[in-house]
């Protein structure tokens, strides 16, 4: 038995063009129109409850039918109350209607449109960015007393100015990172002797305090910025850079830090004076001085890699990466290669040299040997011919451990050796490898497999 009348929709379809329709299907009309009416009336009352309502509205019906997508209906938006009037068209069965208010035509027409209602939409802002609510009308300050924390003058965020849309709008942090003044004074005194070229016991008495020191949690971020604006800034100056490569190594050193979370900040500073194109400046420094530096930033990125590889399952392959990638550039400097290299070696190991060196020695063998024809770039040229022989040194002992190989003579003597290792490494090292006399370091550079 349906709530809803069946003969209002047997009006409705004489009312359309039918007329007749079977009973059952009167009856399931009934039903749907009753559900239908139950779900548009759920979800208005929603709405009232939500506005903090307990009268139910027009315009709550008129959003819920919005939210089903239904067309609205019109003509109901008004803010006088409704009047219903009673009309009785038969015994039992009284009809309700809405009660025309008779108006004047003339003050109708010259009366001003009213003003067109607001679609219904939504929008979004920022209630708070990194814990910082900006000052924005949608988040009014409630309370007097925050006003206070409103930056001005040149103190002012600009970046959450802009993420809320107002340029001129700008918030104080509630929490700051305040540090003693003897953290300070600590800070400006180990900056200064880090950097001061002239008092050797100074600069050694510095690097002392951030191996052995404790409570120095709250500097390591600022060490670690310090030593990357030092490393951006200074490219020309190798002193600073091994300085401030010291300075890292001092903080890995120190037991009662944990730098894991600043190592992303770390590495970039390392890379740059393992694999820079321009480190130092020749005229001061000499040509190869920038060499020492870079084996230093290597062993260092090695630390890194060893202690912290396991907190970062991504560390290692990222820094090969990079590595790789400038030792495939031949546009790059002879100690950008250098560099390379060695990073390559000390990150990847044996395997690494296997995988990543040894199948591009071949290729790489003509940008070198134009270096070593030239005068002016020979020594430098000469530098990555004995990194690349430790690389391949390294490789050897990586054999020899897992296969026990002898010094026995595995392969062809003569032209026929000496043709297999510059097909497989190059003319530049083929004759170096062949002189060491050592059939285990031929072996390692052709990759001949190895009997017991």
């Amino acid at each position: 038995m349906s709530v809803w009348n069946p003969e209002n929709v047997i009006d409705v379809a004489e009312s359309v063009g039918i007329a007749s329709l079977n009973k059952d299907v009167v009856e399931h009309l009934a039903r749907d129109v009753e559900y239908r009416m139950s779900q548009v009336l759920n979800e208005a009352l929603k709405f009232m409850r939500h506005a903090k309502r307990t009268t139910l509205t027009t315009q709550d019906v008129s959003q819920a039918l919005r939210l089903l997508d239904v067309e609205p209906l019109y003509g109901y938006e008004s803010t006088r109350p409704l009047r219903f009037g009673e009309a009785s068209i038969g015994p039992g069965q009284p009809l309700f209607y809405v009660e025309d208010e008779e108006v004047d035509f003339e003050k109708l027409i010259n009366a001003p449109l009213p003003r067109v209602p607001r679609e219904m939409s939504f929008t979004a802002h920022w209630l708070a960015v990194e814990g910082v609510q900006p000052s924005i009308p949608q988040n009014p300050l409630t309370d007097p007393r925050s006003a206070e924390l409103a930056a001005k003058g040149s103190g002012a965020n600009s970046t959450l100015a802009a993420i809320s849309g107002n340029d001129n709008v700008s918030v104080k942090p509630l929490v700051k990172h305040v540090l003693s003044k003897e953290l300070q004074l600590y800070f400006e005194r180990i900056c200064s002797a880090v950097l001061d070229e002239g008092n050797d016991e100074y600069r050694s008495a510095a690097f002392v305090s951030l191996r052995t020191d404790t409570g120095l949690h709250q500097l390591v971020p600022y060490f670690v910025q310090f030593a990357a604006d030092k490393v951006t800034h200074n490219l020309k100056s190798i002193f600073v850079l091994s300085q401030t490569m010291q300075l890292l190594d001092a903080l890995l050193d120190n037991k009662s830090l944990y730098l894991a979370p600043y190592v992303p900040g770390i590495i970039p500073s390392v890379l740059t004076c393992l694999i820079g194109k321009h480190l130092g400046s020749p005229a001061q420094d000499g040509a190869t001085t920038h060499f020492a530096l870079r084996d230093y930033a290597a062993s260092l990125l090695s630390k890194i890699a060893r202690q912290y590889a396991s907190s970062s399952s991504t560390l290692k392959p990222r820094i090969a990466r990079s590595c790789l990638k400038s030792f495939l550039d031949s546009h790059k400097p002879y100690g950008t290669h250098y560099g390379a290299i060695l990073g390559l070696t000390m990150i990847a190991g044996a395997e690494g040299v296997r995988a990543l060196i040894l199948p591009n020695l071949k290729a790489y063998d003509m940008h070198l040997l134009e270096g070593m024809n030239d005068d002016s770039k020979k020594e430098q040229a000469e530098y990555v011919v004995q990194a690349l022989m430790r690389a391949l040194e390294m490789l050897e002992e990586d054999v020899v451990a897992m296969e026990g190989l002898t010094q026995t003579n595995g392969h062809p003597e003569g032209e026929a050796l000496s043709e297999r290792l510059v097909d497989a490494v190059g003319g530049v090292l083929a004759p170096r490898i062949l002189a060491s006399g050592r059939q285990s370091f031929i072996s390692a550079a052709l990759e001949k497999d190895l009997d017991v």
